[in-house]
C-alpha cells in the first residue's frame, strides 16, 4: 500500500490517497485515530463509475463515519475511472441500456454478464485493500461495509469473517445465483432501499432481502428515486453501524 496523496480537510479528517498494486484507493481517518487506540473501519462501496465521479458523495459518507469515530476507505472497482476498460463489462453496459431503452426486461443473460465478473474481480481486490488497511496502526476493526455493488457486498458478506455489519444499497440488478449466497449471509444487516428506483427490481430486491439468513436485518424503504435517499437514511445507518462496530 503506497500512499500517494494526503490532506487535512477543515473537519480534522485526514484524507489519503493510496494504490494498492495498480488498484487506487482513497482512506479517511477521523482526528481521534491520531490518538492510543484504533478506530473501526467501513468500507465503502459504489457503483462502477469511477471514483472521481463518485468522490463528493464519498467523501460525505467517509466524514460522517468520521464524526462517529470510525476511518473510511474505498478503491477504484475493476474497469472503471482510470483502471484499463474490459470489453466484456462496457458489452453488458451497452446490452443494458440497449434493453432499457427499448422498454424490454433485462434478462439474465445481461445480469450475470454485468454483475458475476465484477464480483469475482473486486472481492479478491476489497480483501487485499482490507488486510493493508488492517496493517495500518490506527486502524484496528471491527469492519463494516456500507453501499452498493449489493452483490459485492452480498459476497463480501459470505467470504470475509472481518466484516461484522453490512449497510447494503439494493440500487443494482442481481444475479439469481447471489440468493443462494445470500443465505449464507448471518451478520447484522440494515439494507436501504428506493422504492421508485427506475434502474432496480423492486421484488428482486424484496425477494433478496427475504433469502438473507441474518437473524438480524432491517429494510429501510423510501419513496423516490435512485439519487432521492433522504437524510434520515443516513443517518439510521450511522446508528446501525455505531451499534455494531463501536
Amino acid at each position: 500500500m503506497h500512499v500517494t496523496s494526503d490532506q487535512r480537510l477543515d473537519d480534522g479528517v485526514l484524507e489519503r490517497g493510496f494504490t494498492l498494486g495498480e488498484i487506487p484507493g482513497i482512506l479517511w481517518t477521523p482526528a481521534s485515530a491520531s490518538g492510543s487506540a484504533p478506530v473501526p473501519l467501513i468500507l465503502l462501496g459504489h457503483p462502477p463509475l469511477g471514483l472521481r465521479a463518485m468522490y463528493p458523495r464519498l467523501a460525505a459518507r467517509a466524514r460522517q463515519a468520521a464524526a462517529d469515530g470510525f476511518a473510511a476507505a474505498t478503491i477504484e472497482l475493476p474497469g472503471s475511472g482510470d483502471r484499463p476498460r474490459q470489453a466484456a463489462a462496457d458489452q453488458a453496459r451497452a446490452d443494458l441500456r440497449r434493453a432499457m431503452e427499448a422498454g424490454e426486461q433485462v434478462g439474465d443473460e445481461i445480469i450475470d454478464a454485468l454483475v458475476l465478473p465484477l464480483v469475482d474481480q473486486a472481492v479478491p481486490e476489497w480483501r487485499a485493500a482490507l488486510d493493508a488497511l488492517l496493517s495500518l496502526p490506527e486502524i484496528g476493526g471491527p469492519v463494516g461495509y456500507s453501499g452498493g455493488v449489493i452483490s459485492l457486498g452480498v459476497r463480501l458478506a459470505v467470504v470475509e469473517p472481518r466484516i461484522e455489519a453490512a449497510c447494503l444499497f439494493a440500487g443494482s440488478f442481481v444475479p439469481r445465483v447471489m440468493f443462494e449466497e445470500a443465505r449464507r449471509v448471518t451478520i447484522p444487516l440494515h439494507v436501504l432501499l428506493q422504492w421508485d428506483d427506475e434502474g432496480n427490481d423492486r421484488q428482486a430486491a424484496l425477494d433478496l432481502f427475504d433469502a438473507f439468513g441474518s437473524e438480524e436485518k432491517s429494510l429501510h424503504a423510501h419513496m423516490g428515486g435512485h439519487t432521492g435517499v433522504p437524510q434520515s437514511a443516513g443517518d439510521a445507518a450511522a446508528r446501525f453501524f455505531t451499534r455494531h462496530l463501536s
